[in-house]
């Protein structure tokens, strides 16, 4: 099960992702987080506290979340990511991508 809530506070939008982000889900999430891709006067944070699983659907979404903000020059946050699910960001190369808060 994939809960995914997206919010905008202080300048922010934030996306909340509670639950399994494989690849039965990863279409109806990349849905949902069209908001942070077309965001253009936001910083956009991901939060990953509630994330317990990423597969490489997931990365995908994630890369083309940083793209699009990276067209904008904008940076993408991400917040309270567990030790597992930062493993595999580092083991795909993505940890540079991202600035950690």
């Amino acid at each position: 099960m994939m809960k995914t809530t997206i919010q905008e506070q202080n300048g922010q939008l934030i996306a909340i992702l509670e639950g399994r982000l494989d690849t039965a889900v990863s279409e109806e999430v990349e849905e949902d987080l069209i908001p942070l891709r077309n965001c253009t006067d936001k910083d956009i944070v991901i939060d990953c506290t509630d994330l317990t699983y990423i597969s490489s659907s997931g990365l995908r979404i994630f890369l083309r979340i940083v793209k699009s903000a990276r067209d904008k020059k904008k940076p993408v946050y991400i917040k309270g990511m567990s030790a597992s699910i930062r493993n595999v960001l580092s083991m795909a190369g993505f940890l540079n991508l991202f600035v950690f808060i």
